[in-house]
């Protein structure tokens, strides 16, 4: 189906509740409003048409906002079928008129129809959540690839998708991994995902974390972060990985470590945060205690195998508690979260403001970089420059009344030769 329409939303009504929440999110963003005030004088994306495929929240609001007022025409829609907040979506609509196309609960089929109006939009620059505008682009919107000067990404996901387009050879545009930033993801990953993966199992269970086993896959920053906040509420944490590094560090920080095979045994709750495949598979479900909760927190629902799940179940799932189904497996109940797709967003609001405010400053940071620099810039995969790093890291101290040490000209000096030791 192609949607003739100038946005797909699902209540225009909304607008008003979405504006009081976007305006909230703001108070929390001070990095993106200082880079706000100097687009808004500035204006260094005039002409450029952007595509957004990103979650539809207060503070992605607040970053089209910003690329509107720095000259972009911009479009957005959502990079998940549970990710988007309605009223957020129309208030986009009514008070920023930026056209939107995004609708929570939407249908997969739906969800690409909804990247098909974004792409209409003919973008110069495109803005992923996950790569799904990029690879539509490259597998079936081909004409559009001369007109692009360049895209960036958020997520880890993402990224390993255009890195593998980049060793194939099959990236035809270059695109800023903005996940790869300092002040993205060492602060989103790590506090962001860790708070809002809890707060959205919190919300959709409304259990009790403390004296429960919780079982976090993987041990990147995303499941460092979650395993750190479920501890802090209590809980007795396992990490399971395959990298020996990671596993390591894991043990070093002081949780347990096992193979998922064990840690399905034992397990209340689990917590996928990988970006691979079947993580929690059939051979696990069948293990696993009577009651076990199972959660994703990674970007694409295939983490836990659900097509698994469903083969090996005495029947339909039963919906228990919104975003809460029950499978029954051997007689016993086993029940799955936000239907596997990212909890924080489908059972709760995602990653704070606060956070968000440095990924998002990168996000902007990092189309402007992309307009002024792309004509030197090959078809690959880059990190945004350390110094707009830095500023950002800059900014949000200032913003926090936070001073630190400025090297002195002498230790600016020692640092910088050799000859002298000890």
């Amino acid at each position: 189906m192609t949607l003739n329409r100038e946005h797909d939303i699902k209540n225009l009504e909304l607008a008003t509740g979405g504006r009081y929440r976007i305006e909230w999110a703001e108070r929390e963003m001070p990095v993106l409003r200082a880079i706000r005030e100097r687009f808004k004088a500035e204006k260094p994306l005039a002409g450029m048409r952007v595509s957004a495929c990103l979650h539809v929240t207060t503070e992605t609001a607040n970053l089209m906002h910003t690329l509107q007022v720095g000259g972009a025409d911009v479009v957005l829609c959502a990079s998940n079928p549970l990710s988007t907040q309605d009223d957020v979506a129309a208030s986009l609509v009514t008070d920023y008129e930026i056209p939107v196309y995004a609708i929570k609960g939407e249908d997969n089929e739906i969800y690409y129809d909804h990247i098909k109006a974004a792409l209409d939009h003919q973008p110069h620059i495109t803005m992923d959540d996950g790569a799904d505008l990029v690879s539509t682009i490259h597998k079936t919107r081909r004409e559009l690839l001369e007109g692009i000067v360049g895209g960036t990404e958020e997520t880890t996901t993402g990224v390993i998708r255009l890195r593998a387009m980049a060793k194939d050879g099959a990236l035809e545009f270059p695109v800023i991994a903005v996940n790869d930033s300092n002040t993205k993801h060492l602060f989103d990953n790590r506090y962001g995902t860790g708070q809002s993966t809890l707060d959205g199992v919190i919300r959709a269970t409304n259990l009790l974390i403390a004296g429960r086993t919780i079982v976090v896959a993987g041990y990147g920053w995303c499941s460092r972060g979650i395993a750190d906040r479920a501890r802090g509420l209590g809980g007795n944490v396992v990490v399971t990985e395959v990298d020996p590094l990671r596993a390591l560090e894991a043990l070093m920080d002081g949780f347990r470590v096992m193979p998922m095979a064990e840690a399905a045994r034992v397990g209340d709750i689990f917590i996928t945060a990988t970006g691979d495949i079947n993580v929690l598979d059939v051979h696990h479900f069948e293990v696993m205690k009577p009651g076990a909760l199972v959660a994703n927190s990674g970007h694409f629902n295939v983490e836990i195998n659900l097509k698994g799940l469903t083969e090996i179940a005495e029947g339909a799932p039963k919906l228990v508690r919104p975003y809460v189904e029950e499978y029954r497996v051997g007689g016993k109940p086993l029940y799955v979260l936000g239907e596997g797709r990212l909890i924080n967003l489908a059972a709760a609001e995602g990653h704070p403001a606060s956070v968000m405010d440095m990924s998002f400053a990168n996000q902007a940071l990092a189309a402007e970089y992309m307009v002024k620099n792309h004509a030197d810039l090959s078809s690959n995969v880059y990190t945004i420059p350390l110094a707009i790093d830095n500023e950002i890291a800059r900014l949000k101290l200032e913003s926090m009344g936070i001073a630190i040490d400025t090297l002195t000209d002498e230790q600016a000096h020692y640092l910088s030769q050799w000859e002298e030791g000890t």
